[in-house]
């Protein structure tokens, strides 16, 4: 175990925590995961089952006193957003995460956390793990993918379950209850390139947008944050302007659901064009006045490099520098009816090339199924004004707040009998596996939250120590307090 978690409290979930930290579990490599989580419930005498894809379910009999309570399912996901610092080498399926302690945060060396929702999952086992609790049946659902299509939660079969009462262990604002968020999809599109010899008699430059927060795509997409694959274009297309370059790469980003933190492409131009360099840092120090407030450590460099191998076509290059120009990113649309809630939102996620291909990933999320729809159908239509080949994931649904929710008034009175004062309630924009959920299990009762994180899918991952005990007193609370059967 990291010795830093030793001292934190609670120890029994910080303990599990640091496990986990030393398990290899990237979204749809989850193997070993699911396996530990597996063995752990067969160790321990509980009812463990494993399906075909590998979400893991333990449940665990009543403490005396509480058998006519109702059944609860305590639900976490085992996978994590796995983002690095570029200049870091760690193998997220072999490496053990390495943490440390700052201003009562705790953070990872380099790399994500792995709170999101590590926290959640050792939260369930030390419940399981403990003789001391009082609760009813309890049951605790450990999915995978969830970060990259919620595919485990999509798969699970419809008599998996016994509760009716599902809490969600994967929110990341203690003090904050949710009950509804938005569905998403994806949007891929695909350029075919041809490539072109180098042009003779000139200089070869690297480009690199780097230093940005990054963050989820959908809790931070309405914070003002840069995307380094918007930043990198725009520096990209203006520069073409004047000095007709070439393109010779473009990478940023990584994943569907993280804000790109860094991008970078490699270009050529003419030797005489002697003023390039210092064109592009001048536009660079626009863009980072733009964003002095949001992104202060937001760097843009331009570095002489070696002779690429090739350079992309010219069509394909201008058709690439405008689409992604001109392709939204960022709050589309704000909900009519909640206040300060992002309704709809696109995330211009990664660009990247293979041998023949650039493939462009974004993602869409609405609370609006409709408005979902139509923010894929609005990229799709951009992409498809430079002939780009374009297809759809299958998506996952919204979650409808119930604001009758009987467990979300247990959760509520729970949360102002401890720490004597109200808990917000509200929905979220970024996606939750209770939609899929709800969907399979109409009748299901549900609520999520969590202790404090910030700068989640990102390696600014951090959690709040202090909250962590919150978040445990509050669900032992609610767990002795659920109505009867």
């Amino acid at each position: 175990m990291n010795e830093e978690l030793k001292g934190l409290q609670p120890q029994k979930i910080f303990g599990f925590f640091g496990e986990i930290l030393a398990i290899g579990r990237p979204s749809k490599k989850e193997e070993k995961m699911s396996q530990y989580l597996y063995d752990w419930g067969q160790k321990k005498g509980l009812e463990t089952i494993r399906d075909q894809i590998g979400n893991v379910l333990i449940r665990k009999n009543a403490t005396k006193g509480y058998e006519n309570k109702a059944s609860v399912c305590l639900q976490s996901h085992m996978d994590m957003v796995c983002e690095k610092n570029s200049d870091k080498a760690f193998d997220f399926e072999r490496d053990v995460i390495e943490t440390y302690v700052d201003n009562g945060w705790l953070r990872a060396k380099g790399t994500t956390l792995g709170a999101d929702d590590g926290i959640g999952v050792a939260t369930a086992l030390a419940i399981l793990d403990s003789d001391d609790i009082e609760h009813g049946d309890i049951e605790c659902l450990f999915t995978v993918d969830e970060e990259t299509g919620l595919s485990g939660a999509e798969a699970l079969s419809e008599d998996m379950l016994k509760s009716r009462i599902l809490i969600n262990l994967d929110s990341e604002d203690e003090g904050e209850i949710f009950i509804g968020c938005a569905g998403g999809k994806d949007t891929v599109a695909t350029l075919k390139y041809e490539k072109d010899g180098v042009p003779e008699g000139c200089a070869y430059y690297k480009v690199m947008v780097k230093g940005l927060k990054g963050g989820h795509s959908g809790d931070d997409i309405n914070k003002g944050l840069a995307c380094a694959n918007k930043v990198l274009n725009r520096i990209l297309w203006t520069i073409d302007r004047k000095y007709d370059i070439r393109l010779a790469c473009f990478d940023g980003g990584n994943l569907r659901n993280a804000i790109a933190r860094e991008a970078y492409a490699v270009i050529v131009a003419d030797k005489k064009d002697v003023d390039l360099m210092k064109d592009i840092k001048a536009l660079g120090d626009d863009i980072r006045f733009e964003f002095r407030s949001t992104e202060p450590d937001m760097q843009v460099v331009i570095e002489e490099t070696e002779k690429p191998a090739f350079v992309i076509d010219v069509l394909t290059q201008d058709n690439l520098l405008n689409v992604l120009y001109a392709c939204p990113h960022g709050v589309m649309a704000m909900s009519r009816e909640i206040p300060n809630f992002v309704e709809t939102s696109t995330n211009l996620a990664s660009v990247k090339m293979d041998d023949e291909y650039i493939i462009v990933t974004t993602s869409q999320r609405s609370s609006v199924e409709s408005a979902k729809q139509a923010a894929c159908d609005r990229i799709n239509a951009c992409f498809s004004l430079v002939n780009a080949d374009v297809w759809h994931g299958d998506g996952y649904p919204g979650w409808t707040p119930n604001p009758n929710s009987e467990i979300l008034k247990v959760a509520e009175q729970s949360y102002e009998r401890l720490f004597g004062k109200k808990p917000v309630v509200r929905a979220i924009h970024a996606g939750l596996e209770c939609g899929l959920i709800g969907e399979k299990y109409e009748s299901m009762d549900m609520i999520s939250y969590g202790p404090t994180l910030r700068g989640v899918h990102s390696p600014d991952e951090r959690l709040e120590i202090a909250t962590v005990d919150m978040f445990w007193r509050h669900t032992l609370d609610i767990l002795k307090n659920v109505p009867n059967k």
